[in-house]
């Protein structure tokens, strides 16, 4: 198995109770919420995070939607480790235990405890440190398992269209491509080129702080 998760360390200021921290999250977590937000608010169903990291967005999503449950995954055993320890810190009742999954197999969906048709799947910054494979069978396995109004929300850079959005980007892409050759900021078009054959395509394409997006996968 190719191993292709960026680690997270616990930090000088984490608590001792096995909690990781992610430096992106309070930069990002309420920028996310406000492209996802607007979609879940009022529902309610199964939402599942593929590619959890620490747990702090699982968390954080579950205390803005309690009619939603949600359902964390991860394939590093400390991130598991940190998604358990943040769901008993918050106490909340609608976070699911968290899942082993390995998106570069095709049938990852089959470790998932929840059968339901999905409402939501999220994915936050994982498509750009994995290699292609995993950007495939996510598409895939949201054409399986979302609802027909379902969506997939997949946040971090994204090429638009063959092009760089920012000088930050491509050196970005650069160093990702130098320490892996696998991995790399991938491009909106050729993730449509995939979703298209699934049923699926890009319905929206949010702007997010410091040159990133999150892309809205919709049924076709």
């Amino acid at each position: 198995m190719t191993e292709f998760v960026v680690e997270f360390g616990a930090g000088k200021d984490a608590p001792d109770d096995g909690r990781l921290h992610g430096p992106a999250f309070a930069r990002n977590h309420e920028p996310i919420w406000s492209a996802i937000g607007p979609f879940l608010r009022g529902r309610s169903g199964d939402v599942l995070e593929a590619g959890s990291g620490t747990g702090e967005h699982v968390v954080a999503f579950a205390r803005q939607s309690p009619a939603i449950t949600w359902w964390p995954s991860d394939l590093n055993p400390k991130h598991l480790a940190s998604i358990v320890a943040w769901r008993a810190h918050s106490g909340l009742p609608n976070v699911a235990a968290p899942a082993r999954i390995d998106l570069l197999a095709p049938d990852w969906d089959a470790a998932l405890a929840v059968k339901n048709p999905l409402l939501a799947i999220v994915t936050i910054n994982v498509l750009h440190i994995a290699p292609w494979r995993v950007s495939q069978n996510l598409l895939d396995g949201a054409a399986r398992l979302l609802q027909p109004d379902g969506r997939l929300f997949v946040y971090g850079p994204f090429r638009v269209d063959g092009t760089h959005t920012a000088p930050s980007n491509a050196a970005f892409d650069a160093r990702l491509r130098a320490e892996n050759p696998e991995w790399g900021v991938r491009d909106t078009a050729d993730l449509a080129a995939v979703a298209g054959a699934h049923g699926l395509y890009i319905a929206e394409r949010v702007p997010m702080p410091a040159n990133n997006f999150t892309l809205v996968f919709a049924r076709d």
